[in-house]
């Protein structure tokens, strides 16, 4: 059994989660991460060790896979500062690269690996060709045994999806016009990702496997956003654009300084449907959840917000 297990990305939405299901498998689990005090939800697990450091500096994954049973890689961005493509090469190429350096002078054999639905060294973005790039590394590591998990967009509290998507709408005067409004996606729930990565780390019928994760339904985006808004209760009217408008509202995200809601690589990612061709793993012995049992659950807290807020604002007014 592999019990000690080393985390890049263990501090992120999807890293938290995966954490918490090794933690009860038993396993120790270290978290190598920026800024060790940010992450204080992780310091009260028991067996989870909290480290940081910089994990682009090869010298430290040397030190830090010492001893370990395995690696998991959960490291991704889904924007980069400018649109050419080496902030995505840097963050997946690149420290895959290291990473598997590192496993393979460290005796590390067992490997988990994050990549993206439809990641394709030919694919149409920048983002979906680093992830084909880094996906296309692992495998080909004959002396490892690894996994790699492809999901469509991933759902739960403190998502980036429909999390981000609510506080859109609350801003938005009545109506939000909505780029690639037609694009096909198969949300996937955080807790079932985080149990297939953690069914999988023992599990010898995984080795040398790519799984593509779906949740059970399909939606096109304008469905998912007109949801998020019924969830929270606020009445908008979502307007989807043509393929033009849409290009032309990345071009304009694109040249903000910091938030950027569109940027012209999101824009070429989702030219490709986020959906899976085949159902869940069965490996995996799990019925995926769907959106309707788990989003309200954390959306209706945002929804109590904004009327709160809505009666506040009335009250000062009169």
């Amino acid at each position: 059994m592999l019990k000690k297990v080393c985390v890049l990305g263990g501090s992120g939405f999807v890293g938290k989660h995966i954490i918490a299901q090794l933690v009860r498998q038993g396993c120790r689990v270290k978290v190598l991460s920026r800024s060790r005090e940010k992450h204080r939800d992780l310091l009260v697990l028991p067996t989870v060790e909290v480290i940081s450091t910089d994990i682009h500096h090869p010298p430290v994954l040397e030190q830090h896979f010492t001893g370990q049973d395995a690696v998991i890689n959960l490291v991704g961005i889904l924007n980069e500062r400018r649109d050419n493509g080496r902030g995505f090469h840097f963050a997946h190429v690149e420290l895959t690269q290291k990473v598997l350096k590192a496993c393979q002078h460290n005796g590390v054999k067992r490997l988990l690996h994050m990549s993206a639905l439809h990641a394709d060294e030919q694919g149409p973005s920048y983002y979906l060709r680093s992830k084909g790039e880094a996906q296309t590394l692992v495998h080909a590591a004959s002396d490892l045994q690894v996994t790699s998990f492809c999901p469509s967009v991933i759902f739960g509290p403190e998502d980036s999806f429909f999390n981000r998507f609510a506080s859109l709408l609350s801003m938005t005067p009545g109506f939000l016009p909505l780029a690639c409004a037609s694009t096909r996606f198969a949300p996937v729930y955080v807790g079932d990702v985080a149990s297939a990565f953690a069914q999988s780390l023992n599990n010898p019928h995984t080795y040398g496997q790519n799984y593509n994760l779906c949740g059970p339904e399909i939606y096109t985006l304008k469905q998912l956003v007109e949801y998020t808004a019924q969830q929270i209760g606020l009445k908008r009217k979502v307007i989807g654009l043509g393929n033009a408008s849409s290009r032309m509202m990345a071009n304009m995200f694109q040249l903000m300084p910091l938030f950027k809601p569109l940027t012209r690589d999101n824009y070429r990612s989702m030219q490709v449907d986020s959906v899976c061709d085949a159902p869940f793993p069965a490996v995996f012995n799990l019925k995926p959840k769907s959106i309707n049992e788990i989003v309200p659950t954390y959306l209706a807290r945002k929804g109590y917000r904004q009327r709160y807020d809505t009666l506040r604002r009335r009250a000062r007014r009169t």
